[in-house]
């Protein structure tokens, strides 16, 4: 006699925003990015109340866009994908509003400390409070995670426990060197994440910019005959080598000659792979130019990196470009993808304003990076275009994307 297995009930949700993390991680990660950036308007003007001698307002900044903006991109993208890859629920409704609350809270320290409100007498209590949440909400996340990957045995996907870890690790560094006084220590846990999250793009792009490339225009080819991407995984692995002997060298290891070589090596073998990966259909379609674009940059920045000890221009130069192509574009370009397919609409009909944010992004590369190699004296005026740029773009991310992650899925299915 067969047992019969009563369908179980359809996953809940107070508001559709908690139905899967991308959809509340993706909308708080744009609004952030304003709110963040626009304070640091305030900080490089020298308006707000960081104290200098505690955190240099650079590190504030890049901590919390690192660990801030970076991470809940990170975790909107990680908590749907391995729903996608173990077929195990992650967490919805008010379990996914707890992790989300964790770092909610975090962020809103920060945004204190840089303010200057106190809190049992100094502004530093805030960060005692930053540091528990941010541990509860990567906790949460390597939990969660565990569990799903070791109910279905696809232990090869432990690996982002790993990454998990080491995010805390560098996160924790910039904590300890906060509170010791220490700002080299802080710089190290800052650079630390920054570049493990550049890790990370250059890992997932490998793989998702050829596979969306080749799905985006093979359903708009008349030829019957698929299009087909070249990859090599002697790339991968000269790519992550290099990488990984770059990243010793600009943090741990500062020697000129190393970063040139280790710089230049990442750079040739990414510009070849993209070379690889060009067809002229994807200037028709922006959700793919995008990703092509953020990644031309990534090689155009690390090719900056081997000439800075050269040339001479301020380290910073080449180290934003990897920051708004590896993290500002990739990561729009991934959200804005994501958030259509997830929700259950066309990838082939994004939002009119996509092309636009795009755009803005672009010109956040050229204002931040490119425009003060040939005119130092117009720096600030440059940065200033970048920063209006960049909020400018998340601005029309909020108006365009918004809607959708906030309503169901159209077609009436969970997520």
């Amino acid at each position: 006699m067969h047992s019969i297995k009563l369908p179980s009930k359809p996953p809940r949700s107070p508001h559709p925003i908690f139905n899967l993390s991308f959809r509340i991680f993706f909308s708080a990660a744009a609004l952030f990015s304003v709110v963040t950036m626009l304070l640091w308007v305030f900080a490089f003007t020298g308006h707000t109340d960081i104290d200098a001698q505690v955190l240099n307002p650079l590190y504030w900044h890049g901590h919390e866009m690192v660990y801030g903006y970076a991470l809940a991109v990170v975790a909107g993208f990680l908590l749907t994908a391995v729903k996608t890859w173990t077929g195990v629920m992650m967490p919805h409704g008010y379990k996914l509003l707890g992790i989300f609350a964790c770092w909610l809270l975090a962020r809103l320290s920060w945004l204190s400390f840089g303010l200057g409100i106190t809190l049992i007498g100094d502004s530093m209590s805030w960060l005692y409070i930053a540091v528990l949440f941010d541990v509860v909400f990567v906790a949460s996340m390597a939990y969660v995670i565990c569990r799903a990957v070791w109910q279905v045995k696809q232990y090869k996907q432990m690996g982002i426990l790993a990454k998990l870890a080491l995010l805390t690790f560098g996160n924790g560094l910039c904590y300890w060197g906060i509170i010791n006084a220490d700002m080299n220590t802080t710089k190290i846990g800052i650079y630390f994440g920054f570049y493990l999250i550049i890790g990370l793009v250059l890992t997932i792009g490998r793989r998702v910019v050829p596979f969306f490339i080749e799905r985006g225009l093979s359903i708009d080819m008349e030829t019957s005959e698929p299009i087909k991407l070249r990859n090599s995984k002697t790339q991968d692995i000269a790519s992550l080598g290099f990488f990984f002997a770059f990243f010793i060298s600009d943090v741990f290891y500062p020697n000129q000659y190393l970063l040139t070589v280790t710089a230049l090596g990442v750079a040739v073998i990414n510009i070849v792979r993209l070379i690889g990966w060009y067809h002229h259909g994807i200037w028709q379609k922006p959700l793919l130019w995008s990703l092509y674009i953020a990644f031309l940059g990534m090689c155009l920045s690390f090719l900056l990196y081997a000439l800075q000890p050269w040339l001479g221009y301020p380290h910073s130069i080449a180290m934003h470009g990897l920051a708004i192509a590896g993290v500002g574009m990739m990561t729009l370009a991934m959200m804005t993808r994501v958030s259509l397919g997830h929700t259950g609409r066309s990838i082939h009909q994004p939002p009119k304003m996509v092309g636009v944010m795009y755009g803005l992004m672009v010109l956040v590369f050229i204002s931040r990076v490119l425009l003060p190699l040939v005119d130092m004296s117009h720096y600030l005026v440059w940065i200033m275009i970048a920063q209006s740029a960049w909020m400018a773009c998340f601005v029309l991310f909020c108006i365009s994307y918004l809607p959708m992650l906030a309503r169901p899925r159209p077609d009436g299915l969970f997520g």
